[in-house]
C-alpha cells in the first residue's frame, strides 16, 4: 500500500495519538487530528477543527456511555466534546488501532475505551496493544483474541489510545508502521 494515498485519523493529544501522528508523518502518510475549540493538542498537521454542529452530530447520552463502559464520566461539557471528536476519528477510519489497556470487563480503560467501544458498535476492525499484557488484540465480535502484530490494511485507519504511554506501546505504533509501509 502506497502511504501517501492514506490518512490516519486521530486527535492529537499527548500520548498515543502524538505517536501514531509522529509514525504518519515519518511514512509520508496524511493526519485528520480532530478537536475543537479550547481542546488541547500536541500535534499540528492536519488538524481539523469541528464546529459545534459537527460536534452535536455525534452526540451521545452519558448515561449510555457511562452504563456500556460500567464506569461514571463526567458530565462536563468539555469531556462530552472529547467523547463527540472520537466520533469522528472512528468513524473516518475503516480499521481501528488502539493502544491501552483492556479490562477484565473486555472495555478499554479512561476514555479510550468509547473509540473502542464506537468501533465495535460500528462493527469496524478493531486492534488494541495492551500495554499491560505487552501485546496486540484483536476483538472478535463477542471477545477479544491475542492477535499476531497487525498491519495497517486499509487507507483511512484510526490511530488512537492513553495519554499515559509506555514505552513498549511506543514501540507497538512503531512497529506498526514499520510493517505496514516498508
Amino acid at each position: 500500500m502506497n502511504p501517501r494515498e492514506c490518512i490516519l485519523y486521530s486527535g492529537g493529544a499527548n500520548g498515543a495519538e502524538t505517536e501514531f501522528g509522529c509514525g504518519a508523518e515519518r511514512h509520508g502518510v496524511q493526519e485528520v487530528n480532530y478537536g475543537f475549540e479550547g481542546h488541547q493538542m500536541e500535534r499540528v498537521r492536519g488538524i481539523r477543527i469541528l464546529t459545534t454542529e459537527e460536534l452535536e452530530r455525534k452526540d451521545v447520552s452519558m448515561t449510555y456511555v457511562s452504563k456500556l463502559m460500567h464506569r461514571s464520566y463526567s458530565t462536563a461539557p468539555i469531556f462530552r466534546k472529547v467523547l463527540q471528536s472520537i466520533c469522528w476519528q472512528v468513524t473516518g477510519g475503516q480499521e481501528v488501532f488502539v493502544i491501552g489497556q483492556i479490562m477484565t470487563d473486555d472495555t478499554i480503560k479512561g476514555g479510550t475505551g468509547w473509540g473502542a467501544e464506537y468501533a465495535k458498535f460500528c462493527n469496524k476492525p478493531l486492534h488494541v496493544f495492551d500495554q499491560e499484557r505487552g501485546g496486540w488484540f484483536i476483538w472478535g465480535k463477542e471477545l477479544w483474541k491475542p492477535s499476531a502484530a497487525p498491519i495497517i490494511t486499509q487507507k483511512h485507519f484510526t490511530g488512537t489510545g492513553t495519554r499515559f504511554l509506555k514505552e513498549n506501546g511506543k514501540k507497538a505504533i512503531a512497529d506498526l508502521f514499520e510493517r505496514s509501509f516498508k
